[in-house]
């Protein structure tokens, strides 16, 4: 999402980092150069305004101008300050002991339905009992879609009835709380395509029967600046409590996200990654603009990494590494998300990266599918695969033999480069910085055929 804006952030700050003592001039141009690239991606202007002068007022009183390493404080400055711009510290839902209730409102198609049955199976994974409340009765798939998210989870659904007022609903909640005690429950309410005075009166009604504990708002970031002005609305409603940004993995430039917090005053508990269940992660300001200015994630990653439970990942010895251990491998580190993305969180590996780069997934498939079709005898011990044994291999993955060829010769690469590495890192081997380490790695196959 914040790729645009964070290769032009990097560049102006990549020359003002380069330069050793800077003058009033040149920290005036190049405050111009970011708040210009804030307004390109759709932040709102009043907060790109506050953004710059805030910098600036910074820079000036802290006396920086003309002095050493003045570039490199520019730098921080600017990334202390888009910290504090996306919400400072991180801020998560207040969680009780019992009698949690989140009221979940939004416009329709910002992906409320989908961010409810998110959060129920990040706290059920944390150990929560969570029960989901299908409050929206305005479109007609809303109730099924979050019985059926609630059966993927693992959590039952209380359904509201058509025609049933608040105080109905809370009473049925309260004798269903009695029946099965739930320390948390989080109620789908009903959205509109646009806001209007029966959306606001409907759920103003509901919100003062249930006392909710949270209220979440679930803002689409593809919506750009009118998702600030929805935001608002809705606070001098319905009293938000805080935000859940979807749709951050999609192309939209960003600007919504970066202005929420500012423009609100309501932090951001969480950002919605992709479609799938687990596509929702807690928003942390430091790590998101991180990201943007090319710091990357590390911490980002070490989670992924342990989400995905990697004890696998180690193979018996360099020279022992065979197809098995990398079907292991590709799939294990599958988990942890798309490698695109997963490569980005490497601090300084978005800039090395080519413009336009993007890790084709469906090649990883292809290589899973090929090395599936062996029987484990093949996997261990690839030197028996003769022409025979690849023909009946291209044939039950879809492939060719050619393609067969190639990720038998890929797998030779990396053996050979593991056990390389091996003899590096044993005693008196060479480490990096010494010339051990090898130049090139071996290259992913290309063009594999279906």
């Amino acid at each position: 999402m914040f790729e645009a804006l964070g290769n032009k952030l990097q560049d102006i700050l990549d020359r003002v980092g380069r330069e050793s003592k800077l003058t009033d001039t040149q920290v005036k141009a190049a405050m111009r150069e970011i708040r210009m690239a804030l307004l390109e991606a759709d932040v709102n202007f009043t907060v790109a305004k506050d953004f710059v002068a805030r910098v600036s007022e910074k820079a000036v009183g802290q006396d920086v101008l003309g002095s050493l390493n003045a570039g490199q404080t520019i730098v921080k400055m600017v990334h202390d300050e888009l910290i504090e711009t996306l919400g400072g510290q991180a801020a998560q839902p207040t969680l009780k002991t019992e009698g949690n209730v989140w009221f979940m409102v939004g416009l329709q198609g910002a992906g409320k339905t989908t961010s409810t049955g998110k959060l129920a199976a990040h706290y059920k994974a944390k150990g929560r009992r969570v029960l989901l409340v299908a409050a929206d009765t305005q479109r007609p798939a809303a109730r099924d879609q979050l019985e059926v998210l609630a059966n993927q989870v693992g959590v039952p659904v209380l359904k509201v009835a058509d025609g049933e007022t608040p105080q109905q609903t809370r009473a049925r909640l309260e004798a269903h709380l009695k029946e099965d005690f739930r320390d948390l429950v989080i109620v789908d309410t009903a959205g509109r395509l646009q806001i209007d005075a029966a959306l606001m009166d409907q759920l103003a009604d509901l919100q003062s029967q249930l006392q909710p504990s949270e209220t979440l708002l679930v803002v689409d970031a593809m919506t750009g600046q009118e998702a600030l002005n929805v935001a608002q609305t809705f606070d001098a409603r319905v009293n938000l409590s805080g935000l859940i940004i979807t749709k951050m993995d999609g192309d939209a430039r960003g600007g919504a996200a970066l202005s929420a917090r500012s423009v609100t005053g309501k932090p951001i508990y969480f950002s919605g990654t992709s479609e799938k269940l687990s596509g929702l992660e807690p928003f942390y300001p430091d790590r998101v603009a991180g990201r943007i200015l090319g710091m990357g994630d590390m911490l980002g990653l070490i989670e992924r990494a342990q989400q995905a439970d990697l004890k696998a990942m180690e193979v018996k010895k360099p020279g022992d590494f065979d197809l098995e251990d990398l079907l292991v491998q590709l799939r294990q580190i599958r988990k942890m998300g798309p490698l695109g993305d997963l490569l980005k969180l490497i601090p300084g590996m978005s800039r090395a990266l080519p413009e336009g780069f993007n890790v084709d997934e469906a090649q990883i498939q292809r290589i899973d599918a090929m090395i599936s079709s062996m029987t484990l005898k093949e996997r261990r011990n690839p030197k028996i695969i003769d022409g025979k044994r690849r023909k009946r291999i291209a044939a039950g993955s879809g492939h060719t033999v050619q393609d067969i060829n190639r990720i038998l010769k890929m797998h030779e690469q990396m053996k050979d480069m593991m056990k390389m590495l091996g003899r590096m890192s044993g005693p008196g081997g060479k480490g990096p910085g010494k010339g051990g380490f090898p130049q090139k790695m071996p290259p992913m196959p290309r063009n594999l055929k279906r």
